[in-house]
């Protein structure tokens, strides 16, 4: 075996490490997360199933706990009754999991802050977890919030639209 040969081995041997089955149980916990409790089916009852009791949301000023993290989800679902959250790609590492997912729905309700305004809404945005005995013990979420507010006609368009 030549030495390209064994870097070459040695470099897919390393790409593969933490990708074993608590890897992919995580990557389905995740899917769940979003496909589920933001599905069609709207199952809430999932939150306390697939987070762990000390589970943190770490938002771009403060933290968050499981409590106030399931009521901003049924804020979520308040304000679009029809939201979906569907999964584009993840990516996952031993206990840490990354989803770029796609949410849409209709703005005819009041919830988290925003009044009804009857508008579709589109949302991207990219959640990080870090996993803890199969369960979702922190995330981290980047969401496009300047164009949710202007598509829901809560801010102008970008050039005074």
């Amino acid at each position: 075996m030549g030495a390209l040969t064994i870097v070459l081995t040695g470099l897919l041997v390393a790409a593969g490490a933490g990708r074993g089955p608590e890897t992919e149980r995580n990557k389905q916990v995740g899917r769940q997360l979003f496909e589920e409790i933001f599905g069609p089916r709207w199952r809430i009852e999932l939150v306390d199933q697939i987070h762990t009791p000390d589970f943190v949301s770490h938002g771009a000023t403060r933290d968050a706990g499981l409590d106030e993290d399931r009521r901003a989800v049924v804020g979520w679902k308040a304000a679009a009754p029809d939201l979906v959250i569907h999964v584009e790609r993840m990516v996952a590492e031993r206990d840490m999991v990354a989803v770029h997912w796609i949410g849409m729905g209709t703005n005819t309700g009041e919830g988290n802050g925003f009044p009804a305004t009857g508008r579709k809404i589109t949302a991207r945005g990219m959640t990080f977890f870090r996993f803890r005995d199969g369960r979702i013990a922190e995330e981290w979420n980047v969401i496009d919030m300047l164009t949710v507010l202007r598509q829901a006609g809560l801010l102008p368009e970008a050039g005074g639209k």
